[in-house]
């Protein structure tokens, strides 16, 4: 799919792989929109790509947020990509610990309102600008790109919330390409494994040897640009559609 000319809006854009992923998306020539509630990384990546790349600070949280954010997309040109890779505090603790403390239900709600909800709010509010796009050669007009973790599938002990979000954001992968297809936009999700970016506060050399010999190949922790290289791949794609991509190295949490 061609984006040159078009918009694209990545949420989280500040961060690690949002960050990556705005920088491979500006560099094919789309306009990006960087929502995230770092102003100061977001205005400075913003800064060093140029005048087709802004900073809009969103909530994910936040209906009118996430609404202001796609309408700037809207303004810089046809929305095509939306990449939704927000991230947010987690706790980790056990439905019931052996004290018999049960895990704080506000915990649990401000989990899945961040990590699903925010997803389902950015999908289908850059759906509705992408459905006002005009049609491509292919006769699509764009495509969402979800973040789940292979956390959906091999949740760990304590994260029982954000498992049982990104489980489903998996879910929310095919109904929407189905509900989306009539008109002409693709639902991907992309399910990372164990991926170094700066939300790990340690050099990436102490993270590397702490959790890069838990992947059985290659023994490292992803890069932030692996998945913005996968990001594009699925924009030029196609015929990807309605499928959940693991890239972890072949790692299967335990």
């Amino acid at each position: 799919m061609r984006i040159e000319g078009g918009s694209a809006i990545v949420t989280g854009g500040a961060g690690g792989l949002g960050s990556a992923s705005v920088r491979r998306l500006a560099g094919a020539g789309a306009s990006v929109v960087i929502a995230d509630l770092d102003e100061d990384r977001g205005k400075a990546l913003a800064g060093e790509l140029g005048p087709k790349v802004i900073f809009v600070r969103t909530d994910v949280t936040d209906e009118d947020d996430v609404r202001r954010a796609v309408d700037a997309a809207a303004e810089l040109g046809p929305v095509r990509v939306s990449v939704c890779v927000h991230s947010g505090p987690v706790a980790k603790a056990r439905v019931v610990n052996r004290k018999g403390a049960t895990y704080p239900l506000e915990t649990f709600r401000r989990t899945t309102e961040i990590y699903l909800v925010g997803t389902f709010s950015l999908m289908q509010k850059a759906a509705a600008a992408m459905a006002g796009a005009p049609e491509l050669d292919s006769g699509l007009r764009g495509v969402v790109i979800n973040t789940a973790s292979i956390a959906a599938f091999e949740g760990q002990v304590g994260q029982s919330d954000y498992s049982a979000a990104k489980g489903g954001v998996v879910s929310l992968g095919l109904v929407g390409a189905r509900d989306l297809a009539p008109l002409g936009i693709r639902v991907m999700t992309i399910a990372p494994g164990t991926f170094f970016t700066p939300a790990y506060r340690m050099a990436e050399e102490e993270a590397q040897a702490k959790w890069g010999p838990g992947i059985p190949a290659p023994k490292r922790m992803g890069s932030a640009d692996e998945y913005a290289k996968l990001v594009m791949q699925i924009v030029d794609n196609d015929y990807l559609n309605g499928e959940v991509i693991r890239i972890d190295g072949a790692q299967r949490f335990s």
